[in-house]
């Protein structure tokens, strides 16, 4: 079983080098593919309550789970493609969210990031 973000980036890398892909990987292609998977799925959540997006099931969370690995794909090949280590960015990115959304100001209040961000000016 695979279950790395290392071993699902080298799988799709061998996958577009066995087709001869490798000259429609551009980022710029990737991301236009990528924003056409996150299309898709905004298409499933679109006419869905608040409360019904939480209660997809069967079919509909079968195509949800199609569509977020398309998306997971294509932003793994974004980042292949330009030697971004996405785990590494994605922990800095949260250590940023730590300072610039410090916890105390969010205990006791509900606030979403916004609205924080209007409020300490």
């Amino acid at each position: 079983m695979m279950d790395s973000l290392k071993e699902l980036i080298e799988r799709h890398r061998r996958f577009v080098e066995e087709r001869n892909w490798q000259k429609h990987q551009s980022p710029k292609n990737l991301v236009m593919a990528l924003t056409g998977e996150v299309g898709e799925l905004n298409e499933l959540f679109q006419w869905l309550t608040v409360e019904e997006s939480w209660q997809v099931e069967d079919d509909a969370k079968h195509a949800v789970a199609e569509e977020l690995s398309d998306i997971l794909i294509y932003l793994t090949r974004i980042a292949d493609e330009l030697g971004i280590d996405l785990i590494a960015a994605a922990h800095e990115k949260c250590e940023r969210n730590d300072l610039k959304y410090p916890r105390e100001a969010f205990l006791g209040n509900y606030c979403r990031p916004h609205e924080y961000k209007n409020r300490k000016k």
